[in-house]
């Protein structure tokens, strides 16, 4: 069995969370998506549909997905050498 790149995981997920969050900001300016839009100002303390909000919002997003999915991807790596021992 594999093991997964903790740093590689969490960057990916940094990459993606931050890239539709700016999609979702652009989204909400052009009024499409405004359910989605209220939902992440619900959610996420930086976010709103200005431009400082859509950056901090991004910036927030990437740093809660890499941290989540580092930690997975280290508990996931824990179990698969535990099971190959």
């Amino acid at each position: 069995m594999t093991t997964l790149n903790p740093l590689a995981l969490g960057y990916a997920g940094a990459t993606v969370s931050a890239a539709v969050m700016l999609l979702l900001g652009v989204f909400g300016n052009m009024g499409i998506y405004l359910g989605a839009v209220q939902m992440m100002q619900a959610w996420h303390m930086f976010f709103s549909l200005s431009f400082v909000g859509i950056v901090g919002g991004m910036i927030e997003a990437a740093i809660i997905s890499f941290v989540f999915l580092y930690a997975f991807a280290f508990v996931y790596n824990k179990f698969v050498v535990k099971k190959e021992a």
